[in-house]
């Protein structure tokens, strides 16, 4: 059985744009197609009319600077994502998560737009853009609009897109400025492939001694990706300290409550990652942002 009848590559997005209003459906966007191609040969999708491929985009293959922010791409490979100088100065935590996921094979295909555009729980570039302030750049025939991020999901597998007549073009992230900083960490099982048990991610500014703004991202916390406003209420105007870690720790378990898989792990043993994650990231960009 053909999983698609149509194949086109659009060379702008307004040609993309136009191919989705007027393509027969069902129609669905392809860039790296290593989540896509999956679920359509196990059935976890219906076959489709047509596919379009998003890679001959120019807009949705840049990493530049733009006024006081960067600017990723949606159809940007993870690979050029996880070795960009620009990517590691001013957003570490991306270049540390997007280096992490799957093997180098699918790295150098697949995107951080399909990462985000997923709409998975523990994605791992989207637990790092989430607590990078991040908001996404959404296109249609009648311009562009932004998005806070965490606004992009409706839960697991959802987004806010409108299918057929939207596309994720990419992501806008704040300039790193002196005293702060980003990480990312992950527990996950041995094989490479699989979701984490366990991630988060940092950002934090350092001023005087303290802690004066945080964001703090994991997944899975919940059925979309978000941060912990009173464990990061908890740690502001505070130092760094082992004792810290601990009193935080209570907070945000208390916040989030993370729940049992029968193929991943218990909650109890999240619970405990969880500990082990907030020092060890916490010390990493505590020092960073010094």
């Amino acid at each position: 059985m053909n999983l698609w009848q149509q194949y086109l590559r659009p060379r702008s997005l307004t040609e993309a744009l136009q191919v989705l209003h007027s393509a027969p459906s069902p129609v669905r966007v392809i860039a790296g197609g290593t989540d896509l191609m999956l679920d359509l040969k196990q059935g976890r999708l219906p076959p489709v009319h047509t596919l379009v491929d998003l890679t001959g985009i120019s807009e949705m293959n840049v990493i530049e600077i733009r006024g006081k922010e960067l600017f990723i791409g949606a159809a940007t490979p993870l690979s050029q994502i996880a070795t960009s100088p620009l990517v590691e100065e001013h957003a570490r935590a991306l270049t540390e998560a997007c280096g992490l996921i799957a093997g180098p094979q699918v790295r150098n295909v697949a995107t951080l737009g399909g990462n985000v555009a997923h709409a998975l729980p523990a994605a791992d570039g989207t637990i790092a853009l989430t607590a990078l302030g991040t908001q996404a750049l959404i296109v249609d025939l009648n311009g562009r609009r932004r998005l806070p991020l965490a606004e992009l999901f409706l839960g697991p597998g959802e987004t806010a897109l409108k299918v057929g007549q939207e596309l994720l073009e990419g992501f806008y992230l704040p300039l790193c400025s002196t005293g702060q900083a980003s990480a990312f960490n992950r527990v996950m099982r041995v094989q490479g492939i699989a979701l984490p048990i366990l991630n988060l991610a940092i950002w934090l500014e350092r001023k005087n001694g303290n802690i004066s703004q945080i964001h703090i991202s994991a997944g899975p916390s919940g059925p979309t990706p978000r941060r912990f406003p009173k464990t990061e209420e908890a740690l502001c105007r505070q130092p760094f300290t082992s004792e810290f870690c601990e009193r935080a720790l209570v907070i945000m378990l208390d916040e989030v409550h993370f729940r049992a898989s029968p193929h991943r792990a218990s909650s109890e043993y999240r619970q405990h990652l969880a500990a082990v994650l907030l020092q060890d990231t916490l010390k990493t960009v505590w020092q960073r942002a010094r």
